[in-house]
């Protein structure tokens, strides 16, 4: 027979066990040895992140609630010598490497592997700071699109055409070099693209990212 003191001990057994449920909800999965990832979201403004060191942030803040924010993290991304500003090249700003992703594969021993045909950005590597893949072309939600604004060794634009949305300050007119993180075209038939450099965005707002194949992502590395 069940006394009062039976109910209660049950009651408070049962409420423990919806509490430890409920914050292992809440926990999301860490992956402290990851070194390299691709952003789960985009910022609020599309490519407006307020230049290098809002993206930065960005990197960082993600990479903590992944258990990773230990280390320095920097968004591959280049701005331009404009308007009385040094241009800043990607490769110079994501340390010597090698870099893995959350699930411990490299993704490149260094920076000249990174930007040669040897690294192994892919489809089947592009992780979040999460645990999950980003979408790739062959997803009903293509987000393969990744802020650069890099030519394809790494190195700035030079400042004659805008390719960095005014250096990631822009939200409406302007263009941003992105990267096609699965490598793949936006056809069948298509060559493949290049993972940091495969055409100019249509603009610098959410929608216009979005329309395109992409949400505003980045490249995140450890630099140290």
């Amino acid at each position: 027979m069940m006394t009062p003191r039976h109910v209660l001990a049950g009651l408070a057994g049962a409420a423990m066990l919806l509490s430890t449920a409920a914050n292992a909800q809440q926990t999301p999965p860490q992956f402290p040895e990851m070194t390299f990832f691709v952003t789960s979201i985009g910022g609020p403004q599309g490519a407006n992140y307020g230049g290098l060191e809002g993206a930065d942030r960005h990197c960082q803040t993600l990479a903590a609630k992944a258990g990773a924010g230990g280390k320095t993290w920097r968004a591959y991304l280049s701005t331009q010598a404009v308007g009385g500003a040094t241009a800043i090249n990607a490769r110079d700003r994501i340390g010597k490497g090698p870099w893995v992703n959350a699930r411990g594969v490299q993704i490149a021993a260094s920076v000249a592997d990174l930007h040669s045909p040897n690294n192994k950005i892919s489809a089947e590597t592009i992780v979040a700071e999460t645990g999950r893949l980003i979408p790739s072309r062959l997803y009903t939600v293509n987000q393969h699109d990744i802020l650069t604004g890099t030519q394809t060794d790494g190195t700035a634009f030079p400042p004659d055409k805008d390719m960095t949305c005014g250096n990631w300050t822009k939200s409406g007119e302007g263009n941003a070099m992105v990267g096609h993180a699965d490598r793949m075209g936006l056809r069948d038939d298509e060559p493949s693209k290049s993972w940091n450099t495969s055409h100019p965005s249509r603009a610098c707002d959410a929608a216009s990212l979005v329309a395109t194949g992409g949400a505003g992502l980045l490249y995140c590395f450890a630099a140290n």
